[in-house]
């Protein structure tokens, strides 16, 4: 029996940030979210904006909490909002500029992201 891999080794292997944490958590929970949904969102959505390891979390919890049609409840919203005030509140940012800036590596926001998603959803 393999290992269970950490986001961050799928994002070894090539896939971006925010593809990376959507693929750990495929493998982990057994969803299939399509990893294509967030191939334009490394890089801080290609211009150093929002994380795209938090993108890819904030992508998982609507997968998994959002809703279907117009007048439904939205809860996916509480939980996006968790993961975003974990990421404020430990680096002090979501950007990723700031957070390259700050020497934060991807390999660290992935996993940390991973971390965030699956603690919000507990």
């Amino acid at each position: 029996m393999s290992e269970k891999k950490l986001a961050s080794d799928y994002f070894m292997e090539g896939l971006n940030c925010a593809e990376s944490v959507i693929k750990a958590y495929n493998e982990e929970f057994g969803t299939d979210i399509p990893i294509r949904v967030a191939s334009g969102l490394g890089g801080g959505c290609a211009v150093g904006n929002l994380c795209g390891a938090v993108n890819g979390a904030c992508i998982c919890a609507s997968f998994v909490k959002g809703r279907d049609e117009v007048g439904e409840e939205n809860p996916a919203k509480t939980y996006t909002r968790k993961i975003m005030q974990k990421t404020i509140d430990h680096y002090g940012t979501t950007e990723c500029k700031s957070l390259k800036k700050d020497r934060v590596g991807c390999k660290e926001i992935v996993d940390f992201s991973y971390e965030a998603l699956k603690e919000a959803l507990k």
